[in-house]
């Protein structure tokens, strides 16, 4: 049954077409965030007036409470990108002959414009904006329609691939905004209703129920620059419902009946791109904290367990000869990593955080990605048959405590995936065979950066802004150097020429 699944399902992003560029952001300690949050979880006399209709929530079977106070506070969201579109190059014969009009002539990129649609929530009164990562990124233009018909250009504060989150700007005050839930009070089973644009159509409602929660799907993994062995794994703890959700509906909003937002839809699972019955939505736990640090310090805070898990089941239990069978198996623990320094050691099983039993490494990310470097946590584990439990104080990425400014995560995050094209050292015997000392030879050109100059795919860089090349690490060195408006000088060679071509690359 699961193999099916696997089979099936196709992860479709919600929006009608991934929209994705250039962002801005603002810089570091810009302001603190002052949410709309709901009061305590109900206790269970209050969920059961909650049902009933006595604190102003919808009665069993009606939504229309729910439906009428959040549909103000879900917007449209309309992109505008501009794609590099590489011509095939006609060869010289036909083209002497015919001349440019055959076949669309020289070979040379060209620019196109496409656009796409998605949703946003409004989670603040003077025009904030939380939706989807997919939704706006590397969009050249992004407008917001309110409810009210009006359109107004946004301005995208910051982005999240890891989470599939972002937070836009319009400049308006006096908005309706959402009331903030609690994601981790929801209950299997539990009625939600998913608010949106699904297919480019108006404001949208369908109702479902909580099918399933943390579930890790895979669908972020394109975001993780495999090059890099550093690279962050995606957040994935999305809410699973059967609420009717389609392309368009990326970054609206998920909420129980009583009109609290609970999730951010960001992806269904369909053999054909369209509802098949599941939907995904990132909790608002990470929402709030994301869009938090994402506001406040223009760029994600994200702390560190240091250790490199597996998620247990009976097969690894036996295999790793664990003493349960459900849990985080801890492979090894990270120099200068907090696991370290609090006390856990390689072979420990992670049973509980903060007292919650821990069945899934999504769920684990979940609780994780809640928190910052410096936050201390409860970690309970199982060592040899017993358990124990540790105070571990998170850290940075580069074992701190202390907060990583935006702009040392902007020259620490500068990588060749940005340039859109896979590359390669080349061997020694390659370099003496063309007469140099070493280079780096661009194996594929992707639309990216590369694609919008004359760069064809065999180039070898011999130099970078004036240095010498010799391996893929060089050239990311020189490239983490990049300020931000400035550019690439590549210099080079084909296999099959002795002359040297210069490519300026915007970065």
């Amino acid at each position: 049954m699961k193999s099916n699944w696997k089979i099936l399902a196709l992860i479709a992003l919600l929006s009608s077409a991934v929209t994705l560029a250039a962002y801005n952001i603002l810089g570091f300690n810009k302001r603190d965030v002052i949410f709309n949050e709901s009061a305590p979880a109900p206790t269970i006399t209050g969920r059961l007036a909650a049902l009933t209709g006595n604190d102003g929530a919808g009665a069993p079977g009606d939504f229309s409470y729910a439906a009428e106070s959040v549909t103000p506070t879900v917007v449209h969201i309309r992109t505008t990108i501009t794609r590099t579109v590489r011509q095939q190059q006609v060869p010289d014969i036909f083209r002497d002959f015919f001349g440019d009009e055959f076949g669309g002539g020289s070979g040379r990129p060209r620019r196109q414009q496409g656009q796409a649609s998605g949703s946003g929530v409004i989670i603040s009164k003077d025009g904030y904006i939380v939706t989807n990562n997919h939704v706006v990124q590397d969009a050249d233009e992004v407008e917001v329609i309110l409810t009210d018909k009006r359109s107004l250009k946004a301005k995208v504060i910051g982005t999240d691939p890891l989470t599939d989150l972002a937070v836009v700007k319009i400049d308006a005050n006096n908005l309706p905004s959402i009331t903030l839930g609690d994601s981790d009070a929801l209950k299997l089973g539990e009625w939600v209703l998913a608010v949106g644009y699904p297919l480019d159509l108006e404001s949208t409602v369908t109702a479902g129920i909580v099918s399933a929660k943390g579930r890790g799907i895979g669908i972020l993994n394109q975001n993780v620059d495999r090059n890099n062995p550093k690279a962050d794994t995606p957040i994935e703890a999305f809410i699973q419902t059967d609420a009717a959700i389609n392309p368009g509906n990326s970054g609206g909003a998920l909420v129980n009946l009583r009109g609290e937002l609970v999730g951010i839809n960001s992806a269904i699972a369909s053999a054909t791109g369209y509802y098949s019955g599941y939907g995904f939505a990132v909790p608002v736990s990470l929402v709030k904290k994301v869009t938090a640090d994402i506001l406040k310090y223009g760029n994600v805070q994200r702390g560190y367990l240091g250790i490199i898990p597996i998620e247990l089941n009976s097969t690894v239990a036996k295999e790793k000869n664990a003493k349960v069978g459900r849990g985080i198996y801890v492979e090894d623990i990270v120099d200068n990593g907090a696991a370290k320094a609090a006390g856990l050691q390689k072979g420990d099983v992670i049973v509980k955080m903060e007292g919650q039993a821990i069945d899934s490494d999504a769920q684990m990310r979940e609780i994780i990605g809640r928190r910052r470097p410096g936050d201390a946590i409860t970690v309970t584990v199982n060592r040899g048959g017993t358990e124990r439990d540790f105070k571990v104080e998170l850290r940075n990425r580069n074992g701190g405590r202390e907060v990583i400014k935006k702009s040392d995560v902007t020259a620490a995050n500068t990588s060749l995936k940005a340039l859109g094209a896979d590359f390669e050292d080349i061997s020694a015997a390659d370099a003496k065979q063309l007469g140099i000392s070493g280079g780096v030879r661009v194996k594929k050109v992707y639309d990216g950066k590369l694609a919008e100059t004359d760069i064809e795919e065999g180039f070898i860089i011999v130099k970078a802004n004036g240095k010498n090349i010799k391996s893929t690490k060089e050239l990311q060195t020189i490239m983490n150097a990049v300020k931000e408006g400035e550019g690439l000088l590549l210099i080079g060679m084909y296999p099959n020429s002795s002359r040297m071509y210069y490519y300026a690359v915007p970065v």
